[in-house]
């Protein structure tokens, strides 16, 4: 136990760089992930008013990454809040900002990542990166420990390093300790995004990425040395930050606390953690709501707080949940304090980009091309609910949109010569970004405004009578593509909701490199070949599925086509295309729409069905199929989505009896259908048939390498990862429409066909939600839509969208 005027004991250490770019980001999350396996707690801090960087901290660490930072909270309390947020920990690493010694121009390093070394008499590790150097590096760093002698530079880390013989020139040249050299890991890299990185919230693998490079950093570093420096910082004096101190207090009140309603979720990321601490510590309870996927504001909200985030890139999801917007727009008329800072700014106005947000302010946002990143002294323009007139606060600027107000509030701030945002007694929108706890007085105001306020309550809205769905001119050409617009959440299309793997990025990089000359489609072929362990003149690289049906349809006069419906249209459509009477089998729904060779006529001599089948998500048997073999005939079986099976079960893929094709598709499970990626797999006869009837060049020289990265092992195993995660996403699709008492066929696919009477597709609509009509698919009516697979988050804005058109459970699973 500490005692009373007792110093505080901290292990700590910077993490620094040159200047950016160098790998601070990596280096430092994947050494708070390393230490924190080890098992020692540890907290994560960041240089400057950046929120980015804390995402990947929290995930690092399992606790709010924090920010240091004099120009928002003070020099003098830069160490009480470092000791704050490492309450409990073991040891705490502090990620820096640009260069060592970058701070805010004209002041000489103020704000820099070694100011905050000074203040804090934290010892400096620097992380140097030799992607493009060698012996150079040695003089960087060492006029990095000569600068300042107030700074400890007390090692450096080699980043991106390729030979051994490199890393040793700069080794023997380096007159500091080496803690270790991480090789270079494209894979590990965290992306970039107009604003910088991309918040961890937002990064589908995020853990997992942050977990490799712990177990990077562990291999390649001496962690045990880097922590002796950690322990080597001296003692720190008082006091800690505490948010109690520094607002009066909850005021008396009957029942629970009045209720602040703040913007989380991939939109509202940015938003510092002492901001909720001062809220609660002055009697408030915080609860977070996700503007993507809940439909209402929190029940008996008193107050919101929209903070910072990237509603741009999420514009038409927001815009698509009108029944949300139109609660916010009610509840600030109705006066209910609020707080916005840049992205809640525009997620108030008008109009963001072309999305209609929620139109409680005067203004509409546009994208620009230049990013404003600044940091500066504010003064209230007016007495508000925030602030008083003439007071002045520090604050920072990050965006790259412009704001066209109109006439009819007060600005909130003058910042040089110019005015910013809103101001109101119950309303506070600005672009500016400001630390409550640099300046409490601001959480005091609020709070007080959150007390006073009457809670809102939203009336429930009755849904407008939906529209019937029009009438489609050619349903077998109508695909889901045609059911997603503006303002729309799709899940009408069947392309994997996650990033494309890095790997895969870099693949279509070089395709688009190799643009210069024709495509050479033989490295795909021998890839696919080696893949499904068939011979290369089994296989035909193909413009993705939908070349391979209009190469079948035009293979021969064939006699007596057949098409095994429900089923991915664009078959019986090229074969109409072609000029071929085709035969409509149709699966009984009373069965599970399961496959019954008997009802194929005999005669016929080309028999094309899907599986897992589109729409209906159901996997026939190997089995099954095989027995429509018959001589003479041609089977072809659709796989599309067959990668979307974990362990690919039921896959024909690697059986050559003659008579048997088989369709691939990358281009749904691998996020890429602009690049058309499919291949045909058979008889070396029948594939060179069709090769002959191909028009040459057909498969560009991305899709080329595309092929090529996913027939890897790296890719296989990365496949059955996203089919097992579609799996999971897929239960949760399927226990919303089984909690709803909806019609729905057990799914082996990325979608689910559901039964929704009623005219479900137009009402789903009325309410920002694109599913599938089915009723373009032979045999299926209007009732059935198809809904694609998506993670649990948007899946909760469909189901939430359901319970507002009448769908409701009637008791609330506790699943």
């Amino acid at each position: 136990m500490r005692g009373p005027g007792e110093p505080f004991r901290l292990p700590r250490l910077v993490v620094a760089a040159p200047s950016t770019g160098q790998g601070k980001t990596t280096v430092a999350a994947g050494l708070m992930a390393a230490l924190t396996a080890s098992g020692q707690v540890v907290s994560g801090h960041k240089v400057g008013p950046d929120y980015i960087d804390p995402g990947y901290h929290a995930l690092a660490c399992g606790r709010p990454g924090r920010n240091l930072d004099p120009h928002l909270t003070g020099e003098h309390r830069v160490t009480p809040l470092l000791l704050h947020g490492a309450r409990g920990a073991d040891l705490a690493v502090i990620e820096g900002v640009m260069g060592l010694h970058d701070g805010r121009l004209g002041t000489d390093g103020f704000a820099s990542t070694a100011h905050v070394a000074r203040l804090t008499r934290t010892p400096v590790i620097l992380v140097v990166d030799l992607a493009r150097a060698s012996r150079s590096v040695a003089a960087v760093a060492a006029g990095m420990a000569d600068f300042d002698s107030e700074v400890d530079v007390a090692g450096v880390i080699l980043n991106r390093t390729g030979s051994a013989r490199n890393v040793t020139e700069v080794e023997r040249a380096l007159r500091l300790p080496v803690f270790g050299a991480l090789p270079r890991d494209d894979d590990l890299a965290t992306p970039s995004r107009h604003l910088g990185l991309v918040p961890a919230t937002e990064r589908s693998e995020s853990a997992a990425a942050v977990a490799r490079l712990g177990e990077q950093v562990a291999r390649h570093l001496d962690l045990r040395a880097i922590s002796e420096v950690a322990r080597s910082a001296p003692d720190l004096d008082g006091p800690v930050w505490d948010p109690a101190v520094e607002v009066a207090g909850p005021s008396p009140t009957v029942g629970e606390p009045p209720l602040v309603a703040m913007a989380g979720g991939r939109a509202f990321t940015f938003r510092y953690a002492e901001t909720e601490e001062l809220l609660r510590a002055s009697g408030c309870r915080v609860v977070d709501f996700d503007p993507l996927t809940d439909i209402r504001l929190p029940a008996g909200t008193q107050g919101l707080y929209l903070g910072g985030g990237f509603p741009e890139m999420y514009a038409a999801e927001l815009a698509a949940n009108r029944t949300l917007l139109a609660d916010l727009r009610d509840a600030i008329a109705a006066g209910i304090p609020t707080v916005a800072e840049c992205a809640g700014l525009l997620y108030l106005s008008r109009r963001l980009d072309g999305a209609s947000m929620a139109g409680a302010l005067p203004a509409e946002a546009t994208m620009t091309p230049r990013l404003t990143l600044r940091l500066v002294e504010a003064t209230a323009a007016a007495d508000s609910l925030l602030t008083r007139r003439g007071e002045v606060v520090a604050g920072h600027e990050f965006h790259r949109t412009e704001l066209v107000p109109a006439a009819g509030l007060d600005p909130a701030w003058r910042i040089d010569d110019d005015t910013m945002g809103f101001a109101t007694p119950t309303l506070h929108a600005s672009y500016l970004h400001v630390h409550w706890a640099g300046h409490p007085q601001l959480a005091q105001r609020f709070a007080d405004a959150v007390h006073a306020a009457t809670p809102y309550s939203a009336s429930l809205r009755r849904a407008p009578t939906p529209p019937t769905a029009p009438q489609v001119s050619e349903p077998l050409r109508h695909h889901g593509d045609r059911e997603v617009g503006p303002g729309l959440v799709d899940f009408a299309v069947n392309v994997y909701a996650g990033e494309r793997p890095a790997w895969l990025d870099r693949a279509l990089q070089r395709g688009l490199e190799e643009a210069a000359a024709y495509p050479d489609p033989e490295p795909a072929r021998a890839a696919i070949a080696h893949r499904h362990g068939r011979r290369e003149d089994e296989v035909l690289p193909t413009a993705g599925a939908a070349e391979a049906f209009d190469l079948i349809a035009r293979l021969k006069p064939w006699r007596h086509a057949v098409v095994i419906h429900p089923q991915f249209t664009e078959p019986h459509a090229a074969l109409a295309r072609a000029g071929h009477p085709v035969t409509t089998v149709v699966c009984d729904p009373a069965g599970g729409f399961a496959l019954d060779p008997d009802q194929v006529p005999d005669d016929a001599d080309l028999v094309v069905l899907g599986n897992p089948t589109n729409p209906t998500g159901v996997l026939h048997p190997a089995e099954v199929i095989a027995r429509l073999r018959r001589p003479k005939r041609i089977v072809v079986v659709d796989e599309a989505f067959m990668d979307a099976v974990p362990g690919e079960q039921q896959s024909l893929v690697r059986n050559r009896r003659r008579g048997l094709l088989v369709v691939r598709s990358l281009t749904k499970h691998w996020s890429m259908p602009g690049i058309r990626a499919g291949y045909v797999l058979g008889s070396a006869r029948t594939i060179h048939a069709l090769s002959r009837r191909q028009v040459p060049w057909s498969v560009s020289a991305p899709a080329v390498q595309a092929m090529v990265a996913c027939a890897t092992h790296q890719a296989v195993t990365e496949s059955r990862a996203r089919a097992e995660n579609l799996a999971g996403w897929r239960s949760v699709l399927e226990r919303g429409l089984a909690d709803r008492h909806l019609e729905f066929v057990p799914s082996a696919g990325p979608f689910v066909l559901a039964r929704i009477p009623a005219g479900g597709w137009a009402a789903l609509r009325e309410h920002g939600i694109a599913v599938r009509r089915a009723d373009t698919f032979p045999g299926l009516d209007g009732d059935w839509v198809r809904i694609a697979v998506r993670p649990p988050g948007t899946t909760r804005r469909l189901l939430a969208a359901l319970d507002l058109i009448g769908y409701r459970p009637a008791v609330r699973s506790t699943r």
